[in-house]
């Protein structure tokens, strides 16, 4: 199974990286481990506007003029973990809520009419409130009326994986946080996310029970982006080898502020996390590399065609907030709050198709 470098030795490596080092990883057609720590290292920031150049050029060539879209949808903000850096850690006091099946297919019904055809579901991590049988029913409700319904969840078993995807379930997200094992320790205090290794080997049991998408990726503002960012490349090189029949995608939350006033530890800045977009495309023609409306509005259109290939759009991270605009207990506060129109106007501005869809759910009914 997957183990990642040393977190510590990463983040020093990165440090000795020079300029020929980087001038060599842009000058390969395909970037190896080794460049891709040149690439973001501290001597390849000069460098930014040839990366961002070159990440342009291929995202271009793999993924056409287009951007596609999607949007979560909040079932339950009720955890049993206690992450100190999140709003629904079982120690904040907010207002707790899980959607019914009719609630949850009425939000999904809000969206659909918006013109959404990939969503995210999405829950705090509470077996007793979101479990495999309300998982199943959820999918069975939605899976014709959408393109593609992916989730992010807590972890599962290989096996409720595929009951999941026999279900209608197309796609799986699970971070990791932090590959810093030390730190993981100390932000995940209780509950079974608190177990590092079992995380770890948790897109490796997703995409083992036949999900055709996988998500990774680190939670920015925790620790070394530099080193978070390397350690995903090590994370998807491997993934790739043992599911090359698997697409993955890397997303790319930063810290937003969240019930707790938990801060950064490490703050990540939009030219930092610019880099680390550019250096992973380069690393990985064909990854989907995911902006959420963690962002800003500015930053976000700026980026359109530089690297990314997916936006949410529209987002509430509240369960129910579709619905009722005045729902309480979201996850985080939202950086871009314009609608999906918006969102499609500014993409089109700027000579690009937004896509509603690109996987019809007849695909996976015969798989």
């Amino acid at each position: 199974m997957f183990q990642p470098p040393d977190f510590k030795q990463l983040s020093k490596q990165i440090l000795c990286y020079t300029t020929a080092d980087v001038e060599k990883a842009l000058s390969c057609q395909r970037p190896d481990l080794h460049d891709i720590g040149a690439l973001l290292s501290p001597a390849a920031e000069p460098y930014l506007q040839q990366m961002a150049k070159l990440s342009s050029e291929i995202t271009l060539n793999r993924f056409g003029k287009t951007t596609q879209l999607y949007a979560p949808i909040y079932l339950s903000n009720y955890c049993t973990n206690r992450c100190v850096y999140c709003g629904f850690s079982a120690d904040n006091h907010i207002k707790r809520k899980c959607l019914t099946l009719d609630e949850a297919e009425k939000e999904a019904e809000i969206l659909h009419e918006r013109g959404f055809q990939h969503i995210l579901l999405v829950s705090g991590e509470a077996e007793n409130a979101v479990n495999i049988d309300y998982m199943e029913a959820i999918a069975i409700r939605l899976r014709d009326k959408f393109a593609a319904v992916s989730i992010e969840i807590q972890p599962l078993s290989t096996e409720d994986y595929h009951r999941l995807f026999l279900a209608g379930i197309t796609a799986v997200a699970v971070y990791q946080e932090t590959y810093n094992r030390d730190l993981y320790k100390k932000v995940h205090l209780s509950g079974k996310k608190s177990d590092y290794d079992y995380r770890l080997k948790t897109p490796a049991r997703a995409a083992a029970a036949g999900m055709r998408e996988v998500g990774i990726g680190p939670l920015l503002g925790l620790s070394d982006w530099r080193a978070e960012g390397l350690s995903i490349a090590y994370h998807l090189h491997w993934l790739r080898k043992q599911f090359w029949s698997t697409a993955f995608t890397v997303s790319f939350p930063r810290m937003r502020p969240a019930t707790g006033e938990f801060e950064p530890l490490q703050p990540v800045s939009e030219r930092n996390l610019s880099q680390l977009i550019f250096a992973l495309r380069l690393f990985d023609p064909d990854v989907g590399l995911l902006v959420s409306t963690r962002e800003e509005a500015r930053y976000r259109d700026g980026m359109i065609g530089l690297g990314p290939t997916r936006y949410s759009a529209g987002s509430c991270t509240a369960p129910g907030g579709y619905g009722n605009s005045d729902s309480e207990g979201e996850q985080f506060s939202v950086g871009d709050n314009r609608t999906l129109e918006e969102v499609c106007e500014a993409i089109r501005e700027k000579g690009f198709d937004p896509v509603y869809k690109d996987w019809d759910s007849e695909f996976q009914h015969t798989a």
